[in-house]
């Protein structure tokens, strides 16, 4: 049994009454500090065989005040959220520095000078409340997305591995004294869904709920993430996951982003996030917009109704933040839709299921491809247990495009290792848009192969 984490009735109540507001950049405002090799380093870090510089999250440990500086600056141009200098603070991420063995510590370290910057504030602010938002980003690696055109269904990490390196973090962050948890950036829903099922873990194992945020990243005007989901596709993916709140942060300025914002807005029955870049990057890959202009567009979001969180991402500062801070305090909260219970999948875009049963409604009906599996298809097994996956992807398209909504997928064949066979063909699968944009039915007796795809 869980226990809901004390700070979980305070935000709710607080949600309920105004728009709250989260920090800016934190990359943005290290930055202006032009540290070198050595400001990285620190002392504790001297000797480190690796560079170090750019590591923003080191600095929790090797220039604690700076961090907590910057915490402080947006607490008092009134953020209600910090989050912690924790974006990259993972085994997966850490590993190209050498550092992961200081994962616990770089969170620890992170999560202390957030709560310092908070409790300090609260200290001198009486009856403000603040809160410190875990940060945790999207890694540098992806489970969907093909990261070798000569071996498509190659990947550096398995989902495992993924849920391993969130869990040791979640845990040094909740240790750390973090209020709640931020999935932020997310790109790749498969290891979003893997942050998530590591938070389950937690919860499990500790007995505490903490809050949690998520926030996905809309890459360009396409409307999808970089693995290629539609926004409600998206939404689909993680819904089942016991949320706070959901949003769009980050690739795009807020002028970019208003649409994926409003319909995101219109599906969740969760509170709504909104933390945009300030606009889209130059030349240079600064950003230019305004503490006006972001403040302009964001009072239009709180004004029709789209926002219960609102804030910053990349190129923003304090500045930024203390005018979107005044931009949507005259605007009432978000009211959280209540979506009509239907059967909602999702590929990489969205299928919804209706049964009928009421006056009006329309009952689809579901085309499942059945041939990519091997027991039901000779041609399929053939293709399989000699190896020959590319061919065997034709298959799949094959029952895409001849109309099917949801492609089964079955590998229990006595003469293969279906639970290898699975990973592979998914894999493959997954970099393929026109045959992945359909949910994928993961068919089998065993449960270890159901688990692995």
């Amino acid at each position: 049994m869980t226990n809901i984490h004390t700070t979980t009735p305070e935000l709710e109540r607080l949600l309920a009454e105004r728009i709250l507001v989260i920090d800016g950049a934190m990359g943005t405002m290290i930055q202006a500090h032009k540290l070198d090799e050595a400001g990285y380093r620190g002392t504790q870090f001297a000797a480190h065989p690796s560079d170090l510089k750019g590591n923003n999250d080191l600095l929790s440990i090797t220039q604690p005040a700076i961090i907590e500086a910057i915490h402080r600056q947006y607490l008092d141009a009134g953020a209600d959220i910090v989050e912690t200098n924790t974006f990259n603070a993972q085994a997966i991420s850490m590993a190209d520095y050498g550092l992961v063995p200081i994962v616990r510590e770089l969170n620890l370290a992170a999560a202390a000078c957030a709560r310092r910057a908070v409790d300090s504030y609260e200290k001198e602010h009486p009856g403000r409340r603040a809160f410190v938002a875990g940060a945790l980003g999207p890694t540098n690696r992806t489970l969907s997305l093909a990261i070798d055109v000569n071996n498509p269904g190659f990947r550096t990490n398995t989902y495992d591995e993924f849920v391993a390196a969130y869990e040791t973090q979640i845990k040094a962050l909740i240790d750390g004294g973090v209020d709640l948890l931020l999935f932020e950036t997310a790109f790749d829903t498969a290891v979003l869904k893997a942050a998530l099922f590591a938070r389950e873990k937690v919860a499990e194992e500790t007995g505490l709920r903490i809050p949690a945020m998520v926030s996905v990243t809309i890459t360009d005007r396409s409307g999808r993430t970089l693995s290629g989901q539609l926004i409600e596709a998206f939404w689909n993916s993680v819904s089942h996951a016991d949320l706070l709140s959901v949003g769009i942060n980050c690739a795009l300025g807020a002028k970019e982003m208003r649409p994926y914002v409003e319909e995101l807005s219109s599906i969740a029955p969760v509170y709504m996030s909104a933390y945009p870049n300030a606009g889209l990057p130059n030349a240079f890959g600064g950003f230019d917009e305004t503490p006006e202009l972001m403040a302009r567009d964001l009072g239009g979001f709180a004004q029709a109704g789209w926002l219960n969180v609102v804030g910053g991402c990349c190129g923003t500062t304090p500045e930024h933040i203390r005018a979107i801070a005044d931009a949507v305090r005259p605007f009432a909260p978000r009211q959280r839709p209540a979506p009509e219970r239907l059967t909602r999948l999702s590929g990489l875009e969205p299928l919804t299921i209706r049964t009928g049963g009421q006056p009006g409604d329309s009952s689809n009906f579901i085309v499942i491809g059945e041939r990519t599996n091997v027991t039901g298809s000779p041609r399929f097994a053939k293709l399989i247990l000699g190896g020959e996956y590319e061919q065997a992807l034709a298959v799949a398209r094959q029952q895409v495009e001849g109309g099917a909504n949801i492609l089964d997928i079955n590998m229990d064949e006595g003469m293969l290792d279906s639970k290898g066979a699975m990973v592979a063909f998914l894999n493959l699968v997954a970099a393929e848009p026109d045959i992945s944009r359909v949910p994928i039915m993961i068919d089998s007796s065993k449960w270890e192969v159901l688990e692995a795809g």
